[in-house]
């Protein structure tokens, strides 16, 4: 992976965390880093979970560990002690590297040697339930970023990506940091992450640019003062959840640019895409990847369980991954539309309901900042409205003239905030939502 990521012009910008790094620097910088895991004991085959913010000490750490040809786990820093210790013990590395006063920190963990042939171990998000330990393998890494280069409008070299998805996670470490380190896109990482911070990270340079995040982020931009002016914004890719229509629409009032769409997993990367907004919801496979729906459910094929450990059986079989997304595919088109989780389709007395129609009908709405609609036995949502509580009888009236009786929640919250994964997912597990956020007003459950 190592060699595979690093080549190219010594003189060559790559990265851009604050401050640029050439890849002459990138190098002496990755090489020193392995001599000092190695001093720490790490060997070939050899095992280490890093737990560290994005950033230069982050993507070095994750290089070097490669270089020596261990197996690395990643881990969000945003995770609570509780959190980690119930993941160490579970992918039990035998070093963990953290950050102690701006520098990284390597500590023994009684661990093991890697099991497996994965060079990279991943939790699963957790947006609907205990994450799953997901193995990739070099082989597979190497394949998706060789897929995103077959995609039209992804960035081409000599252009730039500024990347507001965590480089922990799937699309922005492979979309973001391997994809760019591979190609000569130079990727430039925010200060923070504000409205602010972003536009000065696409005005950093005179090279097209393109923001590469997930939907929560394009309110970042759809903030804009409109006296700002970038003619390098070239697009804006999201990945992740569906954009609610509102959000969208708000972009496209502040930017005359495409808002670009990616369906993936965890488990396998990209999938399938819309860069350019053509096929709206419908997306098109990605190069090389097989995709067909069974009892709406989208199927993936895939040459081998992703799964390490301890997984549901049913989740691949006979070299099909089920995706546990509702969706169909157009056998004539090859178009693929994503109608959300599989787990969002409950039956109301004996009557089906879409939480995910529920849950856009909500989003609509006027006031309604962003909401999620869950099912506990009954349909509940969890809404931030600019109103707070006094909004609750002006939005349960709207909706009435929404949806039929069958699909209104029987439960109306109205909350402060939102809960979300590491990776800026809504959290959808109702045991999660109630405590995690303490309610502005809550409307009793009605029959």
């Amino acid at each position: 992976m190592g060699a595979y990521l690093l080549a190219g012009r010594d003189d060559q910008e790559c990265l851009r965390f604050g401050a640029p790094l050439t890849r002459r620097e990138l190098r002496r910088a990755v090489a020193a880093r392995a001599t000092d895991l190695r001093a720490a004991g790490l060997r070939a085959g050899g095992t280490v979970a890093l737990r560290m913010p994005p950033g230069i000490w982050y993507a070095q750490s994750l290089l070097a560990a490669w270089t020596v040809g261990a197996q690395v786990a990643l881990l969000d820093h945003r995770l609570t002690q509780h959190e980690v210790d119930r993941a160490l013990e579970r992918v039990a590395p035998q070093l963990v590297v953290s950050m102690s006063d701006g520098a990284p920190v390597v500590a023994p963990y009684p661990g093991r040697p890697a099991r497996t042939s994965h060079a990279l171990l991943q939790l699963s998000s957790g947006s609907t339930g205990p994450s799953k330990v997901i193995g990739r393998t070099a082989a597979s890494l190497v394949s998706e970023v060789e897929r995103y280069r077959l995609i039209d409008g992804v960035p081409e070299p000599g252009e730039r990506i500024v990347l507001l998805a965590s480089t922990v996670h799937v699309l922005g470490l492979v979309g973001g940091l391997l994809y760019a380190l591979h190609t000569g896109v130079t990727l430039v990482v925010p200060s923070f992450l504000s409205t602010d911070a972003v536009l000065d990270a696409v005005a950093s340079g005179p090279e097209p640019a393109t923001v590469l995040g997930v939907p929560f982020h394009i309110e970042f931009l759809a903030a804009a003062d409109r006296d700002r002016h970038l003619p390098q914004l070239k697009r804006m890719t999201v990945g992740g959840e569906l954009v609610r229509p509102t959000v969208r629409e708000a972009f496209a009032a502040r930017w005359p640019i495409p808002l670009g769409n990616m369906y993936g997993m965890t488990e396998a990367g990209v999938i399938a895409t819309d860069l350019f907004g053509q096929h709206r919801p419908a997306l098109t496979p990605a190069p090389g990847m097989t995709l067909r729906a069974e009892g709406g459910e989208l199927l993936l094929a895939t040459d081998a369980s992703p799964y390490v450990g301890l997984s549901d059986p049913t989740r691949w079989v006979d070299g099909w991954l089920y995706t546990r997304d509702a969706g169909d595919a157009d056998p004539e088109t090859g178009l693929v539309t994503i109608r959300g989780r599989l787990d969002s389709q409950v039956s109301v007395g004996g009557l089906k309901v879409d939480l995910t129609e529920v849950e856009q009908a909500l989003a609509t709405l006027p006031g309604v900042v962003e909401v999620v609609v869950a099912w506990d036995g009954a349909v509940e949502a969890f809404v931030v409205h600019e109103a707070g509580p006094d909004g609750l009888p002006a939005l349960k009236e709207a909706l009435a003239g929404r949806l039929a009786g069958y699909k209104r929640p029987r439960r109306l919250t109205l909350v402060p905030r939102l809960p979300r994964t590491a990776t800026g997912k809504l959290v959808r597990s109702v045991p999660a939502l109630r405590a995690a956020t303490a309610p502005a007003g809550q409307d009793k459950p009605t029959a």
